[in-house]
């Protein structure tokens, strides 16, 4: 079951208690309720995280909707990107998503973090009782097999890897220079075939 905390309410005066998933939503949106699920499940003993290949194990009886909702997208190994894709655009964490805008600690509009959501979550993250990877990611869990699983799934955004291949081609010495300008244009030493004696 994923814990309630408190934290310091001076974020919104609400009183409201927030669990786990809702932080990691605070702190990196769908993706990190979702790697935040597995990394819990994972230390719970109740999934199998193996070379990118993600599988229900034991008998774990999960109370959160998200946890229940992973566990179901899972019954056989399945690929980590997959569960990730599913869960990610799923109700459950539609729900997550819902009830934050509903304490106006995320935008309706666009689902960002507010003011009074980062509050909070700095807040919580100051009395230190939020686990590492709800704020940091998979990147702050120890080496092994959970964190490879999900820093393997990780891809470059659309419009990144666009401008990097831009800048790698404006980089690139070894084109050659159309201008006659560049390094490839060397110097002329003189015209004729002057062939005297």
């Amino acid at each position: 079951m994923a814990r309630a905390y408190r934290g310091s309410e001076a974020g919104d005066g609400s009183g409201q208690v927030l669990d786990l998933y809702e932080y990691a939503y605070l702190a990196g949106g769908r993706q990190r309720v979702v790697e935040s699920v597995i990394i819990s499940l994972a230390e719970r003993g109740a999934v199998s995280l193996r070379a990118a290949r993600l599988r229900a194990v034991g008998e774990a009886r999960p109370h959160h909707p998200a946890e229940r909702a992973l566990l179901a997208a899972c019954p056989r190994s399945m690929r980590v990107q997959d569960v990730i894709e599913a869960l990610r655009d799923s109700r459950e964490v539609d729900d997550i998503a819902g009830r934050l805008v509903a304490l106006r600690l995320l935008g309706s509009r666009r689902r960002r973090t507010t003011r009074a959501g980062r509050r909070r979550l700095a807040s919580a993250i100051s009395e230190g009782s939020l686990p590492v990877y709800v704020r940091e990611g998979p990147a702050a869990l120890a080496p092994g097999s959970v964190r490879y699983g999900l820093l393997s799934t990780r891809t470059v955004p659309d419009g990144l890897g666009r401008a990097l291949m831009r800048m790698g081609r404006a980089l690139d010495d070894d084109r050659a220079d159309t201008t006659g300008n560049g390094p490839e244009a060397g110097f002329g030493c003189g015209g004729g075939s002057g062939g005297g004696d």
